[in-house]
Parts: C-alpha cells; sequence; structure tokens
C-alpha cells in the first residue's frame, strides 16, 4: 500500500483469471473515464459465467464477486486520492499504510465496508462537479481513524465532527463533549463517548443505522430511505427477526445461508413506510438495504437481494446488453414498465427465490410451494424475452441461457397437483391486465 509523493493507487489487487477466454467486453466501473485495467483484466469462463447465472452459489462465483467488489472499491479510492487536493489526504493514507503493516485485515474490513464506496462514489461525483455541494474529504481521516483504532496503531490526528458526531466506519459514532475540531489519538474510542455500531447475530454482519453513507445522501436519487438511528428495543427486534431468518436459511438452503454470510457485511434498516421489502445499492456492495419483518420474509429478501449484488459485481467486468434505459417491458413483479436491465436484475433475483422456495417447500415450509410455483410462472413467463431481445451481447446470451437452463431444471421436482399450473393461468390474466393498461408496449411481454 505504499506509494510516493503524490499518493498513488492503494496497490491494485492481482485477480487470478481462469485460463479460458473471457466470456465479453469489458465496460467501465467508475463513473468517470474508460474501463480501469485492473477491472478489464477479469476473465469470466464460461463455465463461471453459467454458474452465476444458475443463481446457484459456487466457490469460483463467490470468488469472482468478491474479487471484482475489492478491486472496484480500490479503484475507487485510487481516483478519489488523485482528485483530492491539499496534502491531509496523503497523510490520512500514509496512517492507512501503517496500520496496514500492524492489522491488514482490520484496515481491508474498513476499507470494503460498503458505506465506503458510497462515500467513494458521491466524493467523486463532487470533485469533478466544483460547482455542487464540497466534497467531504474529511471522511478519509475518518476511515484511517477506524483502521488505526481497530489495529491498534499509534497516533494522533484531527478531525472536525459533522453535526456533534465523528462517523468512525466498522465501529459507530464518537460524541465530543463540545463543538468544533476534535483531537484524537488511539485511546479516543476507549476514553470517549461512543455509540458502537450494532452486530448482529450468527456472523460478521453489523446493522447499521449510524453511519451517514450507508444509503446515498438526502436529495440523491435513491429507491429507498434508511431509518433513523434505532432504539434498544428496535436492535433487539432485528436481532430476532435476524436470527430466525437465518436459521430458516440455514435448514432449507444452506449454501445460500453461507453466500450470504459471506458477501453480506451490513444491513441497514429501511425507514417506516417503505414500500420495498428490500433493495440492493451497486455503491454499497456488501450491504442490504432491508425492511423489519418476519423470519421467512426476511429470508427470502436475502436470497433476493443477494443475487442484485452478484449481478452488479459481475456487469462491472462484463457487458450483457447494450439497452438503453427505457421503460418499455412488463415484469409480473411490478406494476411500472422496466427497461431491460432491470427486468434481467429483476428476473434473476426472483429465479433464485423460486429455488429457494422449492427447497423449502421440500422441507415442508408452510405456503412453499404456493410461492415457489407463482414466482416460477414469472420466471418462466418472461425469460423467452431476454432470450429473443436483440439487444443481448454474446455474454448475455450465454448468462440467460444459463437462467432458462436453471429454471427448467426444476421440472425435476414439480408442486403437487396443478398448482403450477393454476399459477401461469393468473398470471396470464395479469398481463392481459397489463396489456390493457400499456397497449403501446404489449409487443414487449413476449405474446
Amino acid at each position: 500500500m505504499t506509494h510516493p509523493d503524490p499518493p498513488p493507487s492503494p496497490e491494485p489487487p492481482s485477480p487470478e483469471p481462469p485460463a479460458q477466454p473471457a466470456a465479453g467486453p469489458a465496460r467501465p466501473a467508475t463513473p468517470y473515464g474508460s474501463a480501469p485495467a485492473a477491472l478489464a483484466r477479469f476473465a469470466v469462463s464460461s463455465h463461471v459465467l453459467r454458474a452465476l447465472a444458475s443463481t446457484e452459489p459456487t466457490p469460483e462465483g463467490l470468488r469472482l464477486v468478491t474479487d471484482i467488489r475489492r478491486s472496484k472499491r480500490l479503484l475507487l479510492l485510487r481516483a478519489v486520492l488523485d482528485a483530492a487536493p491539499g496534502c491531509e489526504a496523503g497523510e490520512w493514507w500514509g496512517l492507512l499504510e501503517e496500520s496496514e503493516r500492524q492489522a491488514p485485515e482490520a484496515v481491508r474490513d474498513v476499507l470494503h465496508y460498503p458505506s465506503t464506496g458510497v462515500w467513494a462514489e458521491e466524493t467523486l461525483r463532487r470533485l469533478h462537479a466544483p460547482q455542487g455541494p464540497a466534497p467531504d474529504l474529511g471522511h478519509l481521516g475518518a476511515l484511517a481513524v477506524a483502521a488505526a483504532l481497530r489495529a491498534g496503531t499509534g497516533f494522533k490526528t484531527t478531525l472536525r465532527p459533522s453535526h456533534g458526531r465523528l462517523a468512525l466506519p466498522t465501529l459507530g459514532l464518537l460524541l465530543p463533549d463540545r463543538p468544533g475540531p476534535l483531537a484524537l489519538t488511539e485511546r479516543s474510542w476507549d476514553s470517549g463517548d461512543v455509540l458502537p455500531l450494532h452486530p448482529l447475530p450468527g456472523g460478521r454482519a453489523s446493522l447499521d443505522d449510524l453511519d451517514p453513507y450507508r444509503a446515498p445522501a438526502a436529495g440523491h436519487p435513491a429507491p429507498v430511505r434508511p431509518a433513523r438511528r434505532l432504539t434498544p428495543k428496535g436492535h433487539k427486534r432485528w436481532d430476532t427477526q435476524w436470527t430466525g431468518a437465518l436459521t430458516l436459511l440455514e435448514r432449507y438452503d444452506s449454501a445460500r445461508a453461507d453466500e450470504a454470510a459471506r458477501l453480506l457485511r451490513s444491513v441497514v434498516p429501511l425507514g417506516g413506510g417503505a414500500r420495498s421489502s428490500g433493495a440492493t445499492l451497486p455503491a454499497a456492495a456488501g450491504s442490504v438495504l432491508a425492511r423489519g419483518q418476519s423470519p421467512p420474509a426476511l429470508a427470502a429478501t436475502l436470497v433476493h437481494e443477494v443475487q442484485h449484488g452478484k449481478l452488479a459485481a459481475l456487469t462491472d467486468v462484463l457487458t450483457l446488453h447494450t439497452a438503453d434505459r427505457t421503460p418499455r417491458h412488463w415484469a409480473p413483479w411490478r406494476t411500472d414498465p422496466r427497461p431491460l436491465e432491470g427486468l434481467l436484475h429483476g428476473t434473476y433475483a426472483h429465479l433464485a427465490l423460486a429455488g429457494y422456495w422449492q427447497r423449502a417447500a421440500l422441507y415442508g415450509a408452510r405456503g412453499a410451494w404456493a410461492q415457489h410455483a407463482r414466482i416460477r410462472a414469472q420466471v418462466a413467463a418472461v425469460l423467452p424475452v431476454l432470450r429473443d431481445h436483440p439487444r443481448l451481447t454474446l455474454a448475455g446470451r450465454e448468462f440467460v441461457d444459463g437462467m432458462t437452463d436453471a429454471e427448467r431444471a426444476m421440472d425435476e421436482l414439480p408442486p403437487p397437483g396443478d398448482r403450477y399450473a393454476t399459477a401461469r393461468r393468473a398470471l396470464e390474466r395479469e398481463r392481459l391486465a397489463w396489456c390493457a393498461a400499456h397497449p403501446e408496449l404489449a409487443a414487449s411481454t413476449g405474446a
């Protein structure tokens, strides 16, 4: 991680791409410039691409997603360092380097914490738009302090809290007893007034209701709104729901339970009145925004949202289609028309849900066959539209073929009776109603 002055990037990762040819071209992964070389080097073999397309967890797929996320994060931090004015950024990076020599895993956890990605992308936008709000470069100092505290590194630095609190990623909030700049040392967390991040039981994920970058800033386009700081009673309720959800995942689909444990670092509670049960922000890799809900519903939300994160990582290195963002497609799980990108993401996440509910049904979970039949019918109705879309790339076509194979494989363990046929008939009625409401888009339903 060492560098001369001026500071270059964090040391780039060394991904080990498969020996087979890449399945498609790489595309840019940051908002500025062309595709960085560290991401363009990733090669996705046909075997790994189809394994990811199935949504089923595999060691190769998990490794690829993890490596892509790490590479992208380091590239974002490099871009911030290159664009940041003054010498403070270099000093803070020096503290990160010193801490990494003592406790590399602790420093990596801070740098790769989901909210760090949101901060990095927001900071890059502001650095490249000087007429807008000033970038929060002081947060790099907060990252360095958090890493130093966790590594046990001796240090002295000064940071300026915001609104009477200093957010330290992966740790929580430091609450100063007076306004103004705050002098910090390696003893500040132990001796100060602190509000620690709440750890969720049974894994390394935290319930993050504290970090200011756990979701995009107010006014920035976002599909959801995070909850305010929870009470102890709210934390206890989440502990119960989380434990119940993990228990169900382990019982019904241990591979997906392990995948969620490995890929999720934080869960951000959604604010009251949220219409969505969950959401995933590409900038916050490793995080899920979720509404408090019953354990069965939360388990399904985790399965669903983890797939969005996996696909977001894959599309950082592969172009699956060249369609624009025009909403023109019917998605059975939505009332509004969707662009091809949204349709692909939704189909992928629902394919995983169909598989999860099928396994739950085989274990005797109440209502699981009905859930499986309904969701599988939705996926089966949309896959032909995806397969026939003219804007798919070769990699995209192979990916959709892999999804199709996984959906058809569900025939081996069909629901009892005519549940699936009934679900398809109900879905056809919904499709006709949607076409009547959107006659100009009826052809996009594949009818």
